[in-house]
């Protein structure tokens, strides 16, 4: 009878991009397989991950981490100001570190493929600090040469690459699935508070101790993280049933299964696009002061309107106990496209800080919920490949995008600059909305991919002390 009821349910499940092989909570259903009920929000489930002690102690050393890490790229903002004040050398410094990202993701989500993530991530948080130690000493002595600065930014953005992708899938191993988007959610609100904390240090760092104590600080950051690695021994998953990913062909297969998931590359194609707004140091401070004519004050304002509406809107992806959909992820990038359009054309100060709060929600809620569809949707063994793929795309393709968004500035005008971003996520909304809302079959991850419908062992790992059910 248990093996009936099993099979029952499993007939029951539809298969399509939300649902495609992956178990789920149980749910009224309609007949054609659709639930019956509203999404229910509670912002008890936002904090769910927090139960997973573990998760819990990675969650705050991130928050210290981040912080650090943004700290230090203010600091170096600031020497290359100090060396040479030319705008094209902080363009050359954001390159550097962009580059191997853009360049390097499929490999380092490969290498996440391929090896144990808590060790990695210790590799990775170890060179960190050696880094911002380096650049410590080097401030302090009066060595530093702006060439040095280049390098330094160019070694970071290689360990960048492999670090961010291994983060994000050492989550999922952590909290399991019916956590995942309360641990991506709450990544979001991690990285909001770094935004605000991270420069308010380098600004007080920087006006009493000058720019080496912000390296030392950074250094110091990565011992957070470090120690939660060290003390608390995970061990990654093994995916029974499955070919090992192989050096051979790794790179190719991960872009293969990619392109052919087209929910993943609409996805992808959307994290790009919103790239260009969240690269708020591009547009924010012409529209700030050719727009509205407003000093430093109004363009602190406007920051902290964005940053003080991601907060919601983190909240608000990590609290529906529903998870991600297609549909709901195209709606969302729509709903932020059009914030953004209607901020761009905002005709005061009052309504454009009130635009960038409700773009900064309605934003962050559709970036968190992107990035949780994908890593639930994205077979195991390649979830290393398309998270460094999805690295490549978000913050990767800024290196290509911010220019364009400048150039529109210089061009055309800083409101049509802030305004690309809604047109590029609308019309990739448009364009990939039949492949986010219609059933479709995953490509399988291996040459031995498993059948629709089908929940192959250690598809998702449960996470310490839970049961292993969703």
């Amino acid at each position: 009878m248990h093996v009936l009821h099993r099979r029952r349910s499993s007939r029951r499940a539809p298969d399509d991009v939300t649902t495609r092989g992956l178990r789920r909570a149980a749910v009224p259903t309609r007949p054609d397989g659709s639930e019956a009920t509203a999404p229910r929000m509670s912002l008890f489930h936002a904090f769910r991950s927090l139960e997973e002690p573990v998760f819990r102690w990675w969650f705050l050393s991130q928050v210290f981490s981040a912080s650090g890490s943004t700290t230090q790229m203010v600091a170096q903002t600031w020497l290359v100001l100090k060396l040479t004040g030319k705008g094209v050398d902080l363009g050359l410094l954001s390159s550097c570190a962009l580059l191997p990202v853009l360049l390097g993701g499929p490999w380092a989500g490969a290498l996440v493929d391929r090896v144990d993530r808590r060790r990695l991530l210790i590799v990775t948080q170890s060179i960190f600090v050696g880094l911002a130690s380096l650049l410590a000493v080097l401030t302090a002595t009066g060595a530093l040469r702006l060439w040095m600065l280049f390098v330094l930014a160019a070694i970071s953005g290689m360990v960048n690459a492999p670090d961010s992708a291994a983060r994000q899938v050492y989550v999922v191993e952590l909290v399991g699935r019916d956590r995942l988007a309360s641990a991506v959610s709450l990544y979001e609100v991690v990285l909001n508070a770094s935004r605000v904390l991270g420069p308010a240090a380098a600004g007080v760092l920087l006006a009493t101790v000058g720019a080496a104590p912000c390296f030392e600080f950074n250094a110091a950051s990565f011992l957070a993280p470090l120690v939660v690695l060290l003390v608390h021994r995970t061990v990654s998953p093994t995916y029974e049933g499955r070919e090992a990913p192989t050096r051979r062909g790794e790179f190719r297969a991960g872009l293969r299964y990619v392109w052919n998931f087209r929910a993943i590359r609409t996805c992808l194609f959307l994290a790009a696009a919103s790239g260009m707004l969240f690269g708020l140091g591009v547009t924010l401070p012409l529209l700030t002061t050719r727009v509205f004519h407003l000093g430093s004050g109004g363009y602190g304002l406007m920051m902290a309107a964005f940053g003080l509406g991601a907060l919601p809107g983190a909240l608000l992806a990590a609290s529906t106990r529903r998870h991600p959909t297609g549909r709901s992820v195209a709606f969302l990038a729509a709903a932020t496209g059009v914030c953004v359009l209607l901020t761009a054309s905002a005709l005061g100060v009052d309504l454009e800080t009130v635009g960038l709060f409700l773009t900064g929600c309605v934003s962050i809620w559709f970036i968190a919920r992107t990035n949780t569809l994908v890593q639930m949707e994205t077979d195991p063994p390649m979830r290393g490949r398309v998270m460094g793929i999805w690295v490549m795309a978000l913050p990767g393709a800024s290196l290509v995008t911010a220019p364009m968004v400048g150039w529109v500035i210089d061009t055309v005008g800083p409101r049509e600059g802030f305004g690309l971003a809604g047109v590029a996520l609308l019309v990739t909304a448009v364009l990939g909305w039949r492949s986010l809302v219609r059933p479709v079959e995953a490509p399988a991850a291996t040459g031995q991919g498993t059948s629709p419908g089908a929940d192959p062992v250690g598809k998702w790992p449960a996470a310490p002390g839970s049961s292993g059910q969703p």
